[in-house]
């Protein structure tokens, strides 16, 4: 069967294909084979840049240019190529080397260069820091912005709707009132937490040879400082450098970045869940959009599609997440190959991340707040102001005030006559019985809305 976008068979590369699009130069196996060449390339540049190697001269500057040039303009047929040499290899980074050296062509400049691409690497040395530019990019060109542009909505909502009181609830029940302001503005602190993580998040990379104590390296040239020099070129490629490993780099800063990635999500989901219930209670409606559909038989329906795409796919995405940073740390001895397959597989999570924040921005973008509705809930919840009633009634000293409004609240319907009966017949002094008396559930909000129009701007 020919592959096509009815035919693939995971929905990244089907029915999402369009909304991915930014992530396939970075996770395909053309991406991959790209960061590959650059590696190779820079370290065939450093290794030519030290005074000590000197069977390989320093490259002038048009063979530095052109040996770039093989990284910088690498197309997709340069990746069939790469393949076409595995299937003789059989092993993908040695086919890298290969159609470097086949790149070389018979430039008498480069000539010299040619046994020293891949020089005392061992694949992983490679393999470690292509995945870690992969993440890196992802997450500055893709990630972020798509991240950003969720937090900038619910910032604006936040903020426009900063005043709007809301009836609470905690355990399902009616609960003190907020507003809408700010229980969106919750939403942004705990993203723009997780997100400054992120970006802190230092990506590791090593260079070290075959079990990652230069071994090879010393035995050729004993006088070098690799270390130093494995410093240098791992700190250039904007990465940082880990002095520690076996044959593998232990994959310890991917667990780190898949753990906050999944915390975003997870944040995420609560904020779908939670406006998807909104939307259930009424307090939202979604706009409408020309000739879509709710269901297949009733015709009355718009269904919260957006936000329950967004759960589902960032579902999907967080149990990769979390088999990403629970296995990759870990590797038999001095290297199995397990990590090998999974690394492919980034960008499946990243896929469905990516699907889920597009979902998120839809979907709020369709809200309109309907504010009678969440008005006649408030007003038709007057026992919320027990709370108040109870602490006014504790700071001047009347007996059992807890107990007193849980006796007339609890589990009852309490109107705003049967409440400031109550209070009328309470000992207060007279400012105090006044404010209780004017208090309705819509004003009951506490610093709600300062909080909200105050929320930082990053």
């Amino acid at each position: 069967m020919q592959l096509d976008s009815l035919t693939a068979l995971s929905p990244l590369d089907g029915r999402y294909a369009a909304k991915v699009e930014a992530l396939r130069p970075i996770f395909s196996e053309y991406g991959l084979m790209k960061r590959r060449v650059q590696v190779e390339i820079e370290w065939l540049l450093a290794l030519a840049g030290h005074p000590d190697i000197t069977e390989l001269q320093p490259f002038d500057e048009n063979a530095r240019a052109k040996l770039r040039l093989i990284a910088d303009d690498f197309s997709v047929s340069d990746a069939a190529q790469i393949k076409e040499i595995e299937a003789t290899t059989n092993h993908d980074v040695k086919a890298v080397e290969y159609f470097i050296k086949e790149d070389l062509g018979d430039d008498a400049s480069l000539e010299a260069a040619r046994e020293f691409v891949h020089f005392a690497c061992t694949s992983e040395d490679i393999n470690n820091l292509a995945y870690a530019l992969m993440l890196r990019d992802a997450r500055d060109a893709v990630l972020l912005p798509a991240l950003d542009a969720v937090i900038a909505k619910l910032r604006e909502l936040a903020r426009s709707h900063a005043e709007l009181p809301m009836l609470s609830r905690t355990h399902g029940q009616t609960a003190s009132p907020t507003t809408l302001g700010k229980e969106l503005a919750n939403f942004v602190a705990r993203l723009q937490r997780q997100r400054a993580q992120l970006v802190q998040i230092e990506i590791p990379g090593k260079l070290n040879g075959a079990v990652g104590n230069f071994n090879a390296h010393v035995a050729v040239y004993p006088d070098v400082d690799w270390r130093a020099l494995s410093k240098r070129f791992v700190e250039s490629l904007g990465l940082q450098w880990n002095a520690y490993t076996t044959q593998i780099e232990p994959h310890d800063g991917t667990a780190e970045f898949c753990d906050c990635a999944r915390r975003i999500n997870t944040i995420l989901i609560d904020l779908a869940r939670d406006v998807w219930g909104y939307i259930s209670l009424g307090y939202f409606k979604q706009q409408l959009k020309a000739g879509e559909v709710g269901s297949s038989t009733m015709p009355h329906k718009v269904n919260p599609i957006d936000f329950e795409n967004a759960e589902g796919n960032l579902g999907l995405a967080n149990a990769l997440f979390a088999h990403f940073s629970e296995k990759l740390p870990i590797s038999r001895w001095q290297r199995d190959l397990t990590d090998s397959t999974v690394l492919r597989a980034l960008g499946t999570a990243f896929g469905h991340t990516l699907i889920a924040f597009d979902s998120l921005q839809r979907g709020l973008n369709k809200l309109q707040v309907d504010e009678a509705r969440i008005a006649a809930d408030l007003d038709a919840s007057w026992e919320v102001l027990a709370e108040a009633i109870q602490t006014v009634m504790r700071r001047y000293g009347l007996p059992e005030p807890y107990e007193q409004l849980k006796a007339l609240t609890r589990g009852k319907g309490i109107t705003r006559e049967s409440l400031r009966e109550f209070i009328s017949s309470l000992e207060l002094p007279a400012d105090a019985k006044r404010r209780l008396l004017e208090l309705t559930p819509a004003s009951y909000t506490g610093l709600a809305a300062q909080l909200a129009r105050d929320l930082s701007a990053s």
